[in-house]
């Protein structure tokens, strides 16, 4: 039996107008849908921001990975849910994976495709793109992300923030990403460089909760969900936010 085939998607950082014309129409076609979920609790956005592509025949199997910092009990959810999707394709179905953003970018999909075919060289996958959140962010404030031959730098931001200052300190452009319950140690090593005039923040972007800042020190008063899927674009030298 000829195997079918996984189609890793990008749903894009929100706007369900943003996914590709090549995703939707995976989308449409595709039985079997595979979403990551943080618990067992809450919707998928993922899911949500590709609801409208979906018929009524589609089936979404919900995958869980949690968030945890252990990488042996992290593996063993990939290799799980890479099992379950592996059984599912080698019936002949096809299934879809969604992601946010772009599949390939700080995406849970990286490490599915990776337990997948350390077991299952043989499925055939099909990755497509996504727009990512900053991409999204630069288009909502009018902030080149990048000119002539400067540097851009994306740092997903931990909670030692070395990496940050380090890229302040360089020419160019940088996007912070990953903000999370950081947001306030974030926006303090921006201030200690000089830069919160030139730096924007967009979170939820294309979504109903979508909010934009270009001055950050709004953000101050914001409580920690503010730096939920939220990005930080900052020009480190000389540069204009629009």
């Amino acid at each position: 039996m000829k195997f079918g085939v996984l189609y890793g998607i990008g749903v894009g950082p929100g706007d369900p107008e943003l996914i590709s014309m090549k995703g939707a129409k995976i989308l449409s076609q595709c039985q079997h849908v595979f979403v990551p979920k943080a618990s067992c609790e809450g919707d998928s956005t993922a899911l949500t921001i590709a609801s409208r592509y979906l018929t009524p025949e589609s089936q979404v199997h919900e995958l869980l990975f949690p968030m945890v910092t252990d990488r042996k009990e992290l593996s063993r959810h990939w290799e799980e849910s890479a099992e379950q999707i592996a059984a599912l394709v080698k019936t002949g179905q096809d299934a879809c994976f969604l992601t946010l953003g772009d599949p390939l970018l700080y995406s849970t999909y990286i490490y599915l495709l990776r337990a997948l075919r350390m077991k299952n060289p043989d499925i055939e996958v099909i990755t497509v793109p996504g727009i990512t959140a900053f991409s999204a962010a630069a288009a909502l404030t009018e902030f080149a992300v990048g000119e002539g031959k400067e540097l851009v730098t994306i740092v997903p931001t931990a909670d030692d923030l070395d990496a940050v200052r380090k890229a302040l300190a360089s020419d160019g452009t940088v996007i912070l990403m990953k903000i999370g319950k950081r947001l306030t140690k974030i926006l303090d090593v921006i201030e200690d460089a000089g830069l919160m005039e030139q730096a924007v923040f967009v979170s939820h972007a294309g979504q109903d909760s979508q909010r934009t800042e270009t001055d950050l020190r709004k953000l101050r008063q914001a409580g920690q969900e503010a730096g939920y899927l939220s990005i930080i674009l900052i020009h480190t030298r000389g540069g204009k936010t629009s």
